[in-house]
């Protein structure tokens, strides 16, 4: 590795940026492709920096449909043609007959799919749906979920494996709420979408539970743009959605939305 490469990436992601690194290494000068599993926006990011740095690799990125979070990627020599490459996916449909499906979020499916030991990085996007769920998983996996997942927080279900042209995408909700602050900083938008003290937000910024556009933010005092995603470990995410003008006592006019 390349010394200069980590001083564009926090130390926290060495890890990833080495095995990145290898991947587009053996590519271009083994000749080897390789199909990596779900990758979040800022590994995307990572690798596709990485990519850029070597002429004769190039890669290809899925997730199951055009607006996708998370994503497979396919790496290969410059002079492999990508364009039908198979990225290893199945939709996993969870449906059942119990009224309080209805009830059951995001959360309750991903709790469930990695309660069966399955790692996160098999999994992509968890669209919720009205009768269910469709979830976009690595195909090597997808039997044993089909075979194991008989029930999702207490409310019993059934599965089917399905191509990706039958995924049903779930639009993004986010519950909105207009706040004003004194600055843009991190914790004093943090902890007034969390509805929790500045100071209580602060513990786990510093303690490096927290993302900013999937990315490992520490500094309480960053300040926060129209667009970015935020996420800390522990309270959820919402994303800084519209910044307008002053108030008449000088507070920034802020539009956030929380995630459900």
């Amino acid at each position: 590795m390349k010394p200069d490469i980590y001083d564009h990436f926090h130390r926290d992601e060495r890890d990833f940026v080495d095995r990145a690194w290898e991947w587009v290494v053996n590519a271009g000068q083994y000749h080897e492709a390789k199909l990596t599993d779900f990758l979040d926006p800022r590994q995307r990011f990572i690798l596709e920096s990485l990519v850029n740095r070597a002429p004769d690799v190039h890669a290809v990125y899925s997730g199951g449909h055009p607006d996708a979070e998370r994503v497979r990627a396919f790496i290969a020599p410059d002079y492999r043609d990508l364009a039908n490459e198979d990225m290893g996916m199945k939709v996993l449909s969870i449906t059942s007959s119990d009224q309080k499906l209805g009830e059951l979020e995001h959360g309750d499916y991903m709790g469930s799919i990695l309660g069966l030991g399955i790692k996160r990085s098999k999994i992509g996007d968890i669209h919720v749906l009205e009768n269910g769920c469709h979830a976009v998983v690595s195909e090597d996996i997808s039997a044993y979920l089909h075979f194991n997942l008989s029930q999702v927080h207490r409310v019993h279900v059934m599965t089917e494996l399905l191509p990706l042209d039958k995924l049903q995408v779930s639009p993004v909700t986010l519950d909105t709420m207009e706040i004003t602050v004194s600055s843009m900083r991190l914790d004093g938008i943090a902890s007034d979408a969390f509805r929790i003290s500045r100071a209580k937000i602060v513990v786990p910024i510093k303690a490096g539970r927290c993302r900013v556009n999937w990315k490992v933010e520490e500094d309480p005092s960053t300040p926060l743009k129209e667009g970015d995603v935020i996420s800390i470990q522990g309270f959820g995410r919402f994303k800084v959605l519209e910044t307008g003008g002053l108030t008449k006592k000088g507070r920034y006019r802020v539009k956030v939305g929380k995630y459900a």
